[in-house]
């Protein structure tokens, strides 16, 4: 296996998946001659598949600003990341070294939308507008969960072995199914937020929330002056 795989080649990894995936709207590519994946990795490919044309669905389901399938598959943010994500996550889960990080850092570069590839999102999963979004390593999201531009599920805080380093210990909240997050709302810890639940723009949530719940940030006051 390539120890440090070119941009080049994973680009081609990736034009190669979307092919596959996408063969309606994407020319046929081959996989990059030089870069050598377990195996295992071809079989994932229709789950992989399976799992972005959800993705996708999600976008149909909850954007009204679309206008067609393709549209979402051409132009959406949302789709050029899973694309990375879902196949960065199954190689991280055969246990491929570097190639994950790198392709999610790919999407994270052209997107905004930072998801690590051990994080674990079920499937019809949306991202509206995508720009900030930051999913941190032990994240779990269920199925049907939205979230909008500017959302974190990061960390609270670490902890730290006799050596001063950061232990990697489950650290990101726990998203059931049916949840959304509005904008530029931080969710930080190890919480669960029960399914069905709303959390609202501009929330910072380092706690549980049970399920059916609406997370509300407290209306300001707003006064306006004449100059």
């Amino acid at each position: 296996m390539v120890d440090i795989p070119s941009i080049k080649q994973l680009k081609q990894l990736v034009a190669h998946l979307q092919g596959l995936v996408f063969p309606d709207y994407y020319p046929p590519v081959a996989m990059p001659e030089d870069l050598v994946l377990p195996d295992a990795f071809a079989e994932r490919i229709p789950e992989i598949s399976r799992l972005i044309q959800t993705d996708v669905d999600a976008v149909l389901h909850n954007d009204p600003a679309v206008t067609d399938r393709g549209e979402v598959i051409l132009s959406y943010p949302l789709t050029f990341a899973m694309v990375h994500y879902r196949a960065a996550h199954a190689l991280y889960e055969l246990g491929v070294p570097r190639i994950p990080r790198m392709l999610t850092e790919l999407a994270h570069s052209r997107t905004g939308i930072d998801i690590h590839p051990a994080a674990q999102i079920g499937d019809h999963f949306c991202i509206d507008h995508g720009t900030g979004v930051v999913i941190g390593e032990t994240a779990i999201i269920g199925s049907h969960v939205v979230l909008y531009q500017g959302v974190t599920l990061g960390a609270k805080n670490f902890e730290y072995d006799p050596q001063g380093r950061p232990i990697d210990i489950p650290r990101h909240p726990i998203l059931e199914d049916y949840v959304t997050v509005y904008s530029n709302s931080s969710i930080l810890g190890r919480v669960t937020i029960g399914h069905h639940t709303v959390i609202g723009g501009n929330v910072w949530l380092t706690e549980d929330v049970p399920a059916n719940s609406i997370v509300l940030q407290s209306t300001p006051e707003i006064r306006i002056k004449t100059k």
